[in-house]
């Protein structure tokens, strides 16, 4: 006699009333491939986007030479671009607000003419020392003293800061071409 197909019959149901322990590791094992499967596919597809960092530009122009005083500080570009321009009688300098020590942001104190790094102390010179020795090291754990970033005037007369070229005192770069700009 054959048996019903009414679904009281426990070898027809799927899950033959209640499921077996193999049933279980059966349905686990094809939801872990089933899962594998599909992580490795969105694995595939964000491979193939590349992974580009988009960094800003690193040439600025920073505005006409006469809006910027005679022996003076300009801390006009330190949070957007981290650098001070500083003009003396003949000459600018883009000198670097990034201490050499652990790269924090240091600040400019005017009555001390210096600049003083908060984080640990360390002390660059001012611009009364001098062009030549201007963000040199002399008090702190600071290694090395401050870069100078390269400046010229561009084509529309306007200062043009390149921060991608810089210039190492200490290796005697201070009076190559573009580490300053003569200026009367």
């Amino acid at each position: 006699m054959a048996k019903a197909e009414d679904g009281t019959n426990p070898e027809v149901h799927i899950w033959r009333i209640a499921p077996t322990r193999r049933d279980l590791f059966g349905f686990l094992g094809w939801g872990a491939v089933l899962t594998s499967i599909g992580i490795g596919s969105i694995a595939f597809v964000r491979f193939m986007y590349p992974r580009v960092l988009f960094e800003p530009p690193s040439r600025f122009k920073l505005g006409r030479p006469a809006t910027y005083g005679v022996n003076q500080v300009s801390d006009k570009w330190i949070k957007a671009l981290r650098f001070w321009l500083v003009r003396f009688d003949d000459r600018f300098v883009a000198l670097s607000a990034l201490c050499t020590h652990l790269g924090c942001t240091p600040r400019y104190l005017g009555t001390e003419d210096k600049f003083k790094c908060p984080c640990h102390g360390s002390g660059f010179r001012g611009y009364k020392a001098g062009w030549a020795v201007l963000g040199t090291n002399y008090e702190g754990p600071a290694p090395r003293p401050l870069e100078r970033f390269k400046l010229v005037l561009a084509d529309d007369g306007q200062l043009e800061v390149d921060k991608s070229l810089t210039f190492r005192i200490d290796k005697g770069d201070a009076i190559k071409p573009n580490a300053f700009l003569p200026f009367a």
